[in-house]
């Protein structure tokens, strides 16, 4: 059983972590995700961050990420990094970096670190985000971050799918060359309704993203093959998972063919964080229903309401089918949640 964070009312005083994804729209059109078929252009607002401020404050936020869609395709996205970093808050954005070297200065003075999607060796990369030049913009816009702001860090996740399971460790070389901070890996997620897939995917697209059953003995392979060959970069942190961690890709895509039972990793989520949508819309975390929308009412009104008190009640991770799918987790100790935001936990 998972240990669950906060009182044992399941109320939270505390949000250590918010996931904002300010605008609803993306500007690569990748494999694995089904975002960029949004037609209809959601922002969340500078006023609406303004009038959000004193929930955070409330809430003790420490930490903000801005997610998407491409929040750098948000019209007027720097101002909402400035009031958030002047309440003291650490900003993040996740990106795709298409957009990064003509927004170089703002990113490198107004945020704190950033997150790049790389998917691979420059080919493979551009296939997957199936727009051309993807890699090589990516690349320009760190190197421009850079030149304005030398130790600015970057960070890079790869979604591991068919299309670049077996260049795991060619990845992590791309990493170092591109001059990353660090790279994770996740595995894609291709049975949930998160990604603007409200009615989920069907089984011909989940065999075109999924590891094969097939193929999974590869997959085993190029992950032991990293742990071993790169174990430095483990222990130094440059790779982000453990050696469990990375196993556990395995185990996902094994459960997926239906050669293993789905265990859900360790998780405390919707304890302490949440996500709220470009229209407003909070989740506990990007896979789970809506709780409400801060349009309506006030965050900290939706995340100790009757229908979050009740979600967090009779959720268990252990159990949920949801959270057994899951592809990625977020666990922080109660007791010691800014040293383990400070460590990227």
């Amino acid at each position: 059983m998972n240990v669950r964070a906060g009182s044992s009312q399941h109320r939270i005083s505390a949000l250590p972590v918010l996931v904002l994804m300010p605008h609803s729209r993306c500007d690569c059109r990748c494999l694995m995700c089904d975002i960029w078929r949004v037609l209809q252009a959601h922002e969340i607002s500078l006023g609406e961050i303004q009038r959000l401020l004193p929930d955070l404050r409330q809430l003790h936020v420490e930490w903000v990420i801005f997610s998407g869609g491409e929040p750098l395709l948000h019209s007027n996205l720097f101002p909402l990094c400035d009031v958030l970093r002047g309440a003291g808050i650490r900003v993040t954005l996740l990106s795709s970096g298409q957009r990064l070297a003509e927004l170089a200065a703002s990113v490198a003075l107004r945020t704190d670190e950033t997150i790049l999607s790389l998917d691979g060796p420059e080919p493979v990369h551009d296939a997957i985000r199936r727009v051309k030049g993807a890699y090589a913009r990516l690349v320009e816009g760190l190197k421009e971050v850079r030149r304005q702001a030398p130790a600015y860090p970057f960070s890079c996740r790869t979604t591991v799918q068919r299309e670049n399971f077996f260049l795991l460790r060619q990845t992590l070389m791309a990493a170092k060359t591109v001059g990353f901070n660090s790279i994770s890996y996740l595995a894609a997620d291709v049975s949930s309704t998160a990604f603007n897939r409200p009615q989920g995917w069907n089984e011909t697209k989940q065999r075109q993203v999924a590891v094969s059953r097939e193929e999974i003995g590869l997959l085993g392979e190029e992950i032991e093959r990293l742990i071993r060959e790169h174990g430095v970069d483990i222990e130094s942190g440059f790779v982000r998972e453990s050696p469990g961690k990375l196993r556990r890709i395995v185990q996902h895509f094994r459960s997926l063919a239906g050669d293993a039972v789905p265990v859900a990793p360790q998780c405390n989520a919707p304890w302490v964080s949440a996500v709220v949508e470009a229209d407003g819309t909070v989740r506990p975390c990007f896979f789970h229903e809506s709780l409400g929308s801060i349009r309506e009412e006030s965050l900290p009104g939706i995340l100790n309401g009757e229908r979050a008190l009740r979600f967090r009640e009779t959720l268990n991770i252990d159990s949920n089918p949801v959270c057994q799918r899951c592809v990625c987790s977020l666990y922080l100790e109660p007791s010691s949640h800014r040293e383990l935001l400070q460590a990227k936990a």
